[in-house]
């Protein structure tokens, strides 16, 4: 039978942190230096949560050194490795390249420098509640489900909890604050779920700045006679 989601995590939940690094991208480690996709991961991670590259490492060891045989494919009891553009056979020696890499990057404290999210994997971890904004209400659905942008915002506002709000206003304000291009700033919101144009005439950091200031502000209370 399957893996429980309590064992498939203690085996197998930073390795496949990992290999989800790798969605839209080609496994172009060697032996002599990571690729993008892992150092994205090592980048985000080692700036999140610098105790789970230890984790990583070992499951990714014990992975390539104990692939599962017959018996656990037939039960379905183990992890499959997504494609990511290797010859089977080649498979198991990249595990070990990305073990060795996450090795040498605890051993000597080597941490990629700050930097611009490379990869898809990346744009959603380190900005992950603008992923669900962007996904959630301004899809390619959108206008058949809201009259305008406007509307969408406040619906999002309206059912979101004020804690998950304001974590977005600090994700909206982190991503200004890189001060990318505009044509980058279009490719951010793509690569987090955005399907449609932002609205006219707003480019797209222009429109990303005037919702983290709608966000920003606190509900009317209506309840309260006093409330202007």
């Amino acid at each position: 039978m399957p893996l429980s989601p309590l064992e498939h995590d203690r085996r197998y939940g930073e390795l496949d942190q990992v290999m989800r690094a790798y969605t839209g991208q080609t496994a172009d480690d060697t032996a002599d230096a990571p690729g993008q996709a892992l150092t994205a991961y090592l980048r985000h991670t080692w700036h999140t949560r610098p105790w789970a590259l230890a984790v990583a490492e070992r499951q990714l060891r014990e992975y390539a050194e104990n692939p599962p045989g017959r018996l656990r494919l037939r039960l379905g009891e183990f992890y499959a490795i997504p494609d990511v553009g290797l010859p089977e056979g080649q498979v198991q020696q990249w595990l070990f390249h990305l073990a060795d890499h996450i090795r040498h990057s605890i051993d000597n404290g080597e941490v990629p420098p700050p930097a611009t999210p490379a990869t898809h994997w990346e744009w959603h971890a380190r900005f992950p509640e603008l992923g669900q904004f962007l996904g959630g209400w301004f899809s390619q659905d959108m206008p058949d489900e809201f009259a305008d942008h406007e509307a969408a915002v406040a619906d999002y506002r309206a059912t979101t909890d004020p804690r998950l709000v304001a974590r977005l206003v600090g994700e909206l304000h982190e991503l200004l604050a890189l001060g990318l291009d505009e044509s980058d700033y279009a490719l951010a919101v793509a690569e987090l779920g955005m399907e449609v144009d932002p609205p006219e005439p707003y480019t797209p950091a222009a429109w990303l700045a005037q919702v983290a200031e709608h966000l920003a502000q606190p509900l009317p209370d209506y309840g309260n006679p006093d409330t202007p």
